[in-house]
């Protein structure tokens, strides 16, 4: 059971998926946060494109 408990396989990955889903949820706050701006600058690459 010692054994078991005193593998640490698989704590990188772990670790990696954390900070992913940290970067995730702070680039969907800022979506968030800046969803005029975003729109408004998109919009402007449509207007132009055409």
């Amino acid at each position: 059971m010692v054994e078991f408990f005193g593998q640490e396989e698989g704590q990188g990955l772990v670790e990696y998926a954390l900070i992913i889903a940290v970067i995730a949820i702070a680039v969907i706050i800022a979506m968030v946060f800046f969803r005029d701006q975003l729109s408004n600058y998109f919009s402007n690459i449509g207007n132009n494109l055409t």
